[in-house]
């Protein structure tokens, strides 16, 4: 197991860049690797479940684990077959405006490597 963190900054403020997060169908907009999300929820939350499409064609499955709202932080584990990665997202607020993100990501090795500049 690995585990590897991507940080990242931008001046949208820290609520725009949660609920981006925290709405699966927003997605697509902000995330260049995902084509659609597919769930019957509206709003990520403990158990909410589904799979993400990429432009690639691959289909992946996910869990939502974990949601802290009023942190701005949620976990969630996405697998391929029996290939399952970790994922934690936060979402600061930055000094001088704006916001940052912070993704960590566990799982075997060489697909923590390879998704981590998708996810850059």
């Amino acid at each position: 197991m690995a585990t590897r963190t991507v940080n990242r900054a931008g001046p949208a403020a820290p609520d725009v860049v949660w609920e981006r997060y925290a709405q699966p169908a927003l997605r697509p907009r902000w995330a260049p690797q995902i084509r659609r999300v597919e769930t019957g929820a509206d709003r990520i939350a403990p158990g909410v479940g589904g799979r993400v499409f990429s432009y690639a064609g691959v289909r992946v499955r996910f869990v939502v684990e974990r949601v802290d709202e009023a942190r701005r932080v949620w976990s969630w584990h996405a697998g391929l077959g029996p290939l399952v990665l970790r994922l934690r997202h936060e979402v600061l607020a930055a000094s001088g405006g704006g916001s940052g993100t912070r993704l960590t990501v566990s799982g075997p090795l060489p697909a923590v490597l390879l998704y981590r500049p998708v996810a850059a």
